[in-house]
């Protein structure tokens, strides 16, 4: 891979990690105004899925995967990454603190890296990425604890964070076969399709997407075309396709970037002070990155 080709998956990757970490706001303002974690996710979702499958349309469609086992496969990818992860990160902060959430999520490349590793030799992490990946480890926790290293624990609400972090873990390494044999746009239509069917049991126990909701009130529509259109539509494609051409221990270690994004969003926005933990855990964080990034091999085919 030429090393232009490769920075430009880097600033991509970052590129998504950095959206992905301001969709917060986006996500309060429609939570203030009366949805529902559940409502929108799906109705995000949604919006995605439509415009994926119109594109899709354009450019000719395959419908099904080519076989039931690849079918199931896509349907995985759709519980680990979409319903399942959604569902129980946004769950996990009616339990416990936002910083507990946070910190227990982003701490997902290390889960990854240890999964990856043992269904795939050659993703296995040197001895070099492992210490860039732990020490982007240790500068998440600076910066997201910020000086104030007490953690409140919250049994149920840890372990849906951590369940948030496994999914994802699993969504990485799911990503790996069937990146091998289907392309970025289908693998990301199935994943949204997915995403939304397995979230029927949730409405019908508790049925209402919540379009009353957005009656008469812009304000929360434009917030919901951002997550729906660049969120998650673009920002998905676009990451499955990161994960391909870096593979997915290098991809997924972006996320530990994802509290520094935030921080700085809420910096530039909110005029939220930048303190000198947060410069430091993110120095710590780039190194680990930069670690992490030694091996230049291709992912597993």
């Amino acid at each position: 891979m030429h090393s232009s080709s490769r920075l430009l998956y880097h600033l991509l990757a970052f590129t998504v990690v950095a959206i992905w970490g301001s969709t917060f706001v986006f996500t309060k303002l429609l939570l203030v105004g009366g949805l529902s974690a559940a409502q929108i996710f799906v109705l995000r979702f949604i919006i995605a899925y439509v415009l994926l499958l119109c594109l899709c349309l354009c450019r000719g469609i395959r419908w099904l995967s080519r076989s039931w086992r690849d079918e199931l496969l896509m349907a995985a990818l759709g519980l680990t990454g979409g319903s399942l992860y959604f569902l129980t990160e946004n769950s996990a902060m009616l339990y416990t603190t936002t910083t507990n959430t946070s910190l227990i999520v982003c701490l997902c490349p290390l889960f990854a890296s240890a999964l990856i590793g043992l269904f795939y030799k050659s993703e296995r992490l040197t001895g070099r990425q492992t210490l860039g990946t732990v020490m982007a480890a240790v500068g998440v926790v600076v910066v997201v604890m910020n000086g104030h290293f007490v953690l409140h624990l919250s049994p149920l609400g840890d372990a849906l964070a951590l369940a948030a972090c496994l999914s994802w873990a699993f969504y990485s390494l799911l990503m790996i076969p069937a990146n091998a044999r289907y392309d970025t746009l289908f693998i990301t239509r199935k994943v949204f399709f997915y995403g939304l069917l397995t979230m029927i049991p949730y409405f019908i126990l508790r049925p209402g997407l919540g379009l009353d909701v957005l009656a008469g009130r812009p304000e929360l529509i434009v917030n919901l075309l951002f997550l729906g259109c660049i969120a998650s539509m673009l920002c998905f494609v676009a990451w499955n396709w990161v994960l391909k051409k870096l593979g997915p221990v290098v991809a997924t270690n972006y996320v530990y970037f994802n509290p520094v994004t935030t921080i700085l969003f809420a910096w530039a926005i909110l005029h939220e002070q930048i303190t000198l933990y947060f410069v430091l855990g993110t120095i710590l964080i780039l190194a680990g990155l930069y670690l992490t990034d030694h091996k230049a091999s291709p992912p597993t085919k």
